[in-house]
């Protein structure tokens, strides 16, 4: 009676053993031939984390994107601090490649502003700022004067603030540039500025972009004059 108790037992381990190595593989799921493995020296498999409101959910990286290093970041910089900010939430983003681009856009606005090109400015400028352009441009017109705007030259394009503010990156870039200007009025006479002057003309310009978005371009949202 006591061996056929034992054998029972037996049975009934075998039985919880072998339902406990399914409920295994059906969780972990079962290894093929053609999944990766894992790098050299690499960690275990990550495990499913637990909701946590503390945790900004990062957007995802591209795999030949290098992780950005942000162990050096000065935390009294704020400069480096806001960077550092829009670097996480787009890898994509590189300080040196947006101040060229934004030297090209201030060109680009610059000249369109000057020929009265609200088409290219639509482009470039979110609303309000479009807004403040096309009312200098009719009112430009409206009076028949002409600008006259050449760009010598971009001697310098820095970043000076920098931020992220929800989704949104906000980064304003100090341009001093080499500029000709000269209005003219209806008749072609220089009513403002010199054609034989080169003049040094400095702006502060603020450029913002969506991070999550697929559009990798910025927007001007504001304009402004050093103190």
């Amino acid at each position: 009676m006591g061996d056929g108790f034992q054998a029972l037992d037996i049975i009934l381990f075998a039985m919880i053993a072998a339902f406990l190595v399914l409920r295994l593989r059906s969780v972990l799921g079962k290894r093929t031939g053609h999944q990766r493995r894992p790098p050299e020296g690499g960690t275990e498999s990550r495990r499913e984390s637990q909701p946590n409101d503390n945790v900004v959910e990062l957007p995802d990286r591209n795999t030949e994107t290098p992780e950005p290093e942000f162990e050096d970041v000065d935390p009294d910089d704020p400069i480096a601090v806001g960077l550092t900010e829009v670097k996480i939430a787009d890898p994509s983003f590189d300080p040196a490649t947006f101040a060229e681009g934004a030297s090209a856009a201030f060109e680009m606005v610059v000249q369109a502003f000057a020929e009265g090109d609200t088409k290219t400015l639509r482009g470039l400028l979110n609303d309000e700022v479009l807004d403040n352009f096309s009312m200098a441009i009719d009112e430009r017109e409206k009076a028949g004067e002409t600008l006259e705007t050449t760009v010598i030259g971009i001697k310098k394009s820095d970043i000076i603030e920098a931020r992220l503010d929800g989704r949104t990156a906000f980064i304003t870039v100090k341009v001093v540039s080499e500029q000709v200007n000269v209005t003219r009025d209806k008749d072609g006479a220089a009513i403002d500025g010199d054609e034989n002057l080169v003049a040094d003309v400095t702006d502060l310009w603020t450029f913002a972009r969506n991070t999550r978005a697929r559009d990798p371009n910025w927007t001007l949202v504001e304009t402004r004059s050093p103190n």
